[in-house]
């Protein structure tokens, strides 16, 4: 995999998936080859120096993996994030508005769904 030279290995998208035994599933195995150099080039940018410091964008996948449901992100950006000194708390508030937004998001299609169906409960 060509990354480029300034993206250590512990900035790339976790590989495999934790929850499967080793060895079993791997990642991107579907993805024709240049295309897997496009993303992992794309993910090595959003990574490096820019308005946000990393830990910010450590919390802000970790949202997003949870909104994703993306196992494998979701641990690794854990993992990532504790190693650059995140604390237990941030995480915890990172998972709390997380929680928010999926919990909004089933308010929201509910709603739509009401609104297609001229349906009001309450």
């Amino acid at each position: 995999m060509n990354r480029k030279t300034d993206q250590s290995s512990e900035d790339a998208p976790t590989p495999s998936h934790p929850n499967e035994p080793a060895g079993r599933i791997e990642s991107y195995s579907m993805l024709a080859p240049r295309m897997k150099r496009i993303y992992f080039d794309f993910y090595a940018e959003t990574y490096k120096e820019s308005r946000l410091d990393r830990k910010t964008k450590e919390l802000i996948a970790i949202s997003a993996s949870l909104t994703a449901k993306c196992q494998g992100c979701l641990e690794g950006h854990i993992k990532k994030a504790l190693k650059l000194g995140v604390t237990k708390e941030e995480i915890s508030e990172t998972i709390a508005i997380a929680m928010g937004v999926n919990a909004a998001a089933v308010v929201d299609v509910t709603d739509i769904a009401a609104a297609n169906l001229n349906l009001k409960h309450y």
